[in-house]
C-alpha cells in the first residue's frame, strides 16, 4: 500500500492533507472532545511518522479542537510504516506486540504517550460511522492479505531458511 500511495501523498499539498486530517480527526473525537478526554493534549504535542509514505506531523488541541501540524517539534513520537498504523487504527494489531517487535517506536514522553494509547484501545470501531469504519477495515483487510503474501513468498524463495 505505502508504495502505491506515496506519490499521490506526496503530491498533495500539506495545506489540503492537513485540513482532510482536522476535519476527520475533530469529526471522529467530537465527543471525546466535548467531554474533555483529549485536554491533555492541550499546549503538548504528539507527533506521527510514517517512514514509508514519508510523512511526518503533529497533532495537537488548540481552542477544543484538534490541530496538525507540519511542525517537527512533539513531546511524544509514533514511529512505524503506514501498514503498521493502519492496522493499529483498525484493531488488527496489539501496539505492545508492534512495539517488542521494533515495528512501532514511542520516543519522548512516556506519560504522554501512555494516555494516547489509552485513548487509542478505548476507540471501538462500532463507534466509527459507518463509511471510516468500513473504509478502515477494508484497507485494513488488503494489508492483512498483502502481508500474508510476502510471508509466503518469503518462505518459498531458494535458500529460505527452513
Amino acid at each position: 500500500m505505502p508504495k502505491i500511495l506515496s506519490l499521490p501523498v506526496a503530491l498533495i499539498p500539506f495545506n489540503v492533507k492537513k485540513l482532510l486530517l482536522q476535519q476527520l480527526l475533530n469529526w471522529h473525537f467530537r465527543y471525546s472532545l466535548a467531554e474533555g478526554e483529549l485536554d491533555f493534549l492541550e499546549g503538548r504535542f504528539l507527533g506521527i511518522e510514517m517512514g514509508d509514505m514519508n510523512l511526518t506531523g503533529s497533532i495537537t488541541l488548540q481552542n477544543g479542537q484538534l490541530v496538525v501540524l507540519s511542525d517537527a517539534r512533539a513531546d511524544v513520537w509514533f514511529r512505524g510504516n503506514a501498514n503498521d498504523l493502519l492496522l493499529l487504527a483498525a484493531h488488527k494489531a496489539d501496539p505492545d506486540m508492534l512495539f517488542f517487535q521494533r515495528r512501532l517506536a514511542i520516543e519522548g514522553d512516556t506519560e504522554l504517550g501512555l494516555e494516547v494509547k489509552h485513548v487509542m484501545d478505548a476507540i471501538e470501531l462500532d463507534a466509527m460511522s459507518m463509511p471510516l469504519r468500513t473504509g478502515l477495515q477494508l484497507l485494513a483487510a488488503f494489508v492483512e492479505a498483502g502481508m500474508k503474501l510476502d510471508a509466503k513468498a518469503v518462505q518459498a524463495r531458494a535458500g529460505a531458511i527452513c
